[in-house]
């Protein structure tokens, strides 16, 4: 997935509609150029953050320690005029920590629910494989339902809510590997790979120029996309055409995944659903009002990679999902 390219207004509708759709692409853009100023040379992480803003999803990031996951997710929260908190995932983390547990008041001799870091906008879920399952399955109502029951009582949480999770390839010792009901919860599955050479020095150069990735207020990052924005831009994805050559052939390529003699496990429906809905938010973001197959195609890795199982003896022989998916590309038919 690479970055789409510059803002277009060509757009179907009347040209009030048009002017409002290009306002909420262009506060977007700006989004993706902000966080720029702390991130370098991870545009598609970025801009997959964006389409999972725009489809209501949430992002599993991962890479190896040092690769700017965190800062990525604390860029993008500072560009956003929303509320944010962060939660780093520790073996001793307990469910109520991450949900709200009720408190209580000797004053009234009553309990009252005390909200716990997720009722945000976006929580900052930092190492989540490092708790243990029954911590983060705490995550699973509230990412589906986007709710929280608390002593039987269900409470909503904010919108626009957004988990943003890192995990680390490497350091498995002391782990919790995600359960695929969890990962499935996720609409993306972001590699953060290591920078280029000519990047890395753009990093060295920032770093010696002065730049604090602790203080972004100091590097210059502002609020630049709020509320209002993601709602005009979410509406303007929602009518972004679907034609039924496109529906088909997202259903090609899930059903084709359950063939695969190199996986134990298919695509669901709820996957073919994500990859359709991602595939939208992007052809909105590259200023068309429709869907091709490449827009499909572009989504796939990252919408697909986490939904499918590998057999035991395809990892021996180095099949990786991503191959695997890229394989299932290449034979399904694009419609013309």
């Amino acid at each position: 997935m690479s970055a789409p390219p510059p803002i277009s207004t060509a757009t179907a509708g009347t040209p009030g509609a048009v002017s409002s759709d290009a306002a909420a692409r262009a506060s977007l853009e700006a989004l993706r150029s902000e966080i720029a100023k702390a991130v370098v040379g991870q545009d598609p992480a970025v801009t997959g953050l964006v389409v999972a803003l725009l489809c209501r999803g949430h992002v599993l990031l991962e890479g190896v320690p040092g690769v700017a996951k965190t800062l990525l997710v604390r860029a993008l929260a500072a560009s956003l005029d929303l509320d944010t908190k962060r939660v780093q995932f520790t073996p001793d983390l307990m469910p109520s920590d991450v949900t709200g547990s009720l408190v209580y008041d000797a004053r009234t001799a009553e309990f009252s629910f005390q909200p716990g870091p997720v009722f945000t906008n976006l929580l900052l879920a930092d190492e989540i494989n490092r708790t243990p399952p029954k911590t983060q399955s705490s995550l699973l109502e509230a990412m589906e339902e986007r709710q929280v029951t608390v002593d039987g009582t269900p409470r909503p949480l904010p919108d626009p809510f957004l988990v943003a999770a890192t995990q680390n390839p490497v350091e498995y010792e002391g782990t919790y590997p995600l359960p695929e009901a969890q990962l499935d919860r996720f609409l993306l599955k972001l590699t953060v790979p290591l920078p280029s050479r000519d990047d890395e020095i753009n990093v060295l150069t920032r770093h010696a120029d002065g730049f604090n990735p602790r203080d972004l207020r100091e590097a210059g990052i502002r609020p630049v996309a709020g509320r209002a924005d993601l709602e005009a831009a979410r509406s303007a994805v929602a009518s972004t055409t679907v034609s039924p050559e496109i529906a088909g052939y997202v259903v090609d390529i899930c059903r084709a995944t359950r063939d695969s003699p190199s996986l134990s496990l298919g695509v669901s429906p709820r996957g073919a659903t994500a990859l359709l809905s991602t595939a939208r938010a992007w052809a909105w973001l590259t200023g068309r009002d429709y869907v091709t197959p490449d827009d499909v195609k572009a989504l796939a890795l990252p919408t697909l990679r986490h939904r499918i199982q590998l057999r035991p003896e395809a990892e021996m022989e180095g099949v990786t999902p991503d191959s695997v998916i890229t394989a299932v590309l290449a034979h399904v038919p694009v419609p013309r």
